[in-house]
């Protein structure tokens, strides 16, 4: 493997693979955190969708006291403005664009895609789908924020301005607040942005009935895949 290959768990579907959904993890977990979910959203069958959930390297964490974690980036603060290394996003968003040009080569077009990711891993996905010059099926962001802040990221591009964007936020989240989750919302949909917005009952975890949430959206935005 090359260094901006990342290791992971792929789940094949039982037919062949005509979509891929590429779910990024956590700080401190690994794909094995959520390859669970495939069997719990009650797909079927015969979904035809490939589920790649890649680990982050490892690296020290500053509000961990330097603790060695696997994570897409360094968290220097738990200022919302100073929170994440930006160097550390970009450099993991060109690992995440490798797995996708991965899925592209193997020939499921990025129309079939779709980019998601949990707190650190829904960080990345949204960073990366809002600069990414290919149309994606669609981008789920789950209890996270931009890396930004209050603002979007630079270098936007327009294609998946009309791409479906799921966001989903705990009303308890002790770790990512809820208000660094609205703000990025207000963002995307002031800028123009697909996006849709829902809280849940819970942590900075993921519910049962969320998965089921989760479950028709995907089978909606890859409707079209046959």
């Amino acid at each position: 493997m090359s260094e901006t290959t990342l290791e992971r768990i792929t789940i094949e579907p039982t037919i062949a693979a005509k979509a891929c959904v590429i779910w990024l993890h956590g700080l401190g977990d690994s794909g094995a955190g959520f390859a669970p979910v495939v069997p719990a959203l009650g797909l079927g069958n015969n979904h035809g969708i490939r589920f790649v959930f890649p680990h982050a390297p490892e690296q020290a964490v500053t509000i961990n006291g330097g603790y060695v974690m696997r994570a897409w980036y360094d968290i220097k603060s738990m200022d919302l403005h100073d929170r994440a290394d930006m160097a550390g996003v970009k450099q993991s968003e060109q690992q995440v664009l490798a797995l996708i040009e991965e899925q592209i080569n193997d020939g499921i077009p990025s129309e079939n895609i779709v980019l998601a990711g949990f707190s650190q891993g829904g960080v990345m996905s949204l960073f990366t789908a809002l600069r990414l010059p290919k149309k994606l099926a669609g981008i789920m962001a789950l209890s996270c924020y931009l890396p930004s802040g209050d603002a979007l990221p630079d270098g936007l591009a327009d294609v998946n301005k009309t791409t479906p964007i799921l966001q989903h936020h705990g009303i308890d989240d002790e770790v990512v607040p809820l208000n660094a989750g609205a703000v990025a919302h207000d963002l995307l949909l002031n800028a123009g942005f697909d996006t849709h917005w829902q809280t849940y009952p819970m942590g900075h975890s993921v519910l049962p009935e969320q998965l089921r949430d989760i479950s028709v959206w995907l089978q909606t935005v890859l409707a079209h895949v046959k």
